[in-house]
C-alpha cells in the first residue's frame, strides 16, 4: 500500500520551532513572575513579540526548505490550506465560540506533520486576522497558540497504524481537548491586563504564582467555558462527519506531491530537460 509521509522537519527547522516555542511560553507566562511595580502589560509587549515572531516563522519555513523538507509544492499547499482556514474562521467567529477552522488544522497537522502544522496554524491565523480586521495586540498570541494546536495534531501517535474510526476518534478527542487548551492559553494573555474584575478572579501582580493560577482557573470557569465548549463541540462534529473525506483528500494530495521524493536529472539529458522525482526506497512506492 502507498504510504503517505508528512513534510519532513530537519534539525534546523526543529531548532527554529524550539526557539519560537520558548519565546511564546515566555511571552504568555512572564506576567505571572513579574513584580507589582513592573508596570508592564501584554498590550505593550505584543508589538515586540510580533516583531520577533514573524522573522522566526519565516526562519522555520526557510530552515525546512534548507533541510529539503518543504519544496514549492509544499509551499503551494500551505498557501491553499491557509486560505481555506482563513475563509472558514469568519463563518462562525463571534457565535458561541463556533470556529470551523479548528477541525481543518487538526486534520492538516495529522497528515502533513508537526512542522508544517505549526507554520500552517500561525499563517492561517495571520491571514484570518487580516481578512476580518482582527489585528491587535492579541494577534501574535493567537498565531502562537494556533501554531501549537496544529503542531500537536502532527505529534499524535500511530499515523501508519491507526486509521478508520479509531483515527477519527483520536482526532476528535484531540480537537476537543485542544480547543479548550487554545482557549485557556488565550485567556491567560488577556486576563493579566483586564482590570475591574472581582477580587476572586482578577490578576494580582507580584502575588504567588499558585494564588494567581487559582484566580485564573476561577476566571476561566466564570467567563469562557461555554465559549470553549462550543468550539470543542463543533470541532468534534466536523471531524467525525467530514474527517474521513478530508483525510483521504489530504493524503491523496500529499502522495501526488511526493514531498520526500528526491529530484534527479537523467544522465545525458539535454539542458532543457526537466528534473523528475525518483521513487526509490525513500519515495512513496508501496
Amino acid at each position: 500500500m502507498t504510504r503517505t509521509r508528512p513534510v519532513r522537519i530537519g534539525p534546523r527547522a526543529a531548532a527554529a520551532l524550539v526557539l519560537v516555542t520558548l519565546i511564546g511560553v515566555a511571552a504568555f507566562g512572564w506576567p505571572l513572575l513579574a513584580d507589582a511595580q513592573s508596570g508592564l502589560a501584554h498590550s505593550q509587549d505584543a508589538p515586540w513579540l510580533f516583531a520577533a515572531l514573524l522573522p522566526l516563522l519565516v526562519g522555520v519555513v526557510v530552515a525546512t526548505i534548507a533541510d529539503d523538507g518543504m519544496d514549492a509544492k509544499a509551499v503551494a499547499m500551505l498557501g491553499v490550506l491557509a486560505a481555506v482556514g482563513a475563509a472558514l474562521r469568519p463563518l462562525g467567529a463571534g457565535t458561541a465560540g463556533l470556529e470551523p477552522m479548528f477541525f481543518l488544522m487538526v486534520l492538516s497537522g495529522r497528515v502533513l506533520g508537526p512542522g508544517f502544522g505549526f507554520v500552517l496554524g500561525a499563517v492561517t491565523m495571520f491571514a484570518s486576522a487580516l481578512l476580518t480586521g482582527g489585528v491587535g495586540p492579541w494577534m501574535p498570541f493567537q498565531m502562537l497558540a494556533m501554531g501549537w494546536f496544529s503542531l500537536g495534531a502532527g505529534l499524535l501517535p500511530g499515523p501508519e497504524r491507526i486509521r478508520g474510526r479509531a483515527e477519527l476518534a483520536l482526532l476528535a478527542a484531540y480537537g476537543f481537548l485542544g480547543s479548550f487548551a487554545y482557549g485557556t492559553v488565550m485567556n491567560l494573555q488577556g486576563w493579566v491586563i483586564l482590570q475591574g474584575m472581582g477580587q476572586g478572579i482578577s490578576f494580582h501582580p507580584g502575588e504567588p504564582v499558585a494564588a494567581n493560577l487559582a484566580r485564573f482557573l476561577a476566571y476561566c470557569l466564570a467567563t469562557s467555558v461555554g465559549w470553549d465548549l462550543g468550539r470543542a463541540a463543533l470541532t468534534v462534529v466536523l471531524t467525525l462527519t467530514l474527517g474521513t473525506t478530508l483525510l483521504k483528500a489530504l493524503r491523496r494530495a500529499t502522495r501526488k506531491a511526493a514531498f520526500d521524493a528526491p529530484v534527479a536529472f537523467d544522465a545525458g539529458a539535454g539542458s532543457d530537460r526537466e528534473p523528475s522525482p525518483e521513487r526509490g526506497t525513500g519515495g512513496h512506492a508501496g
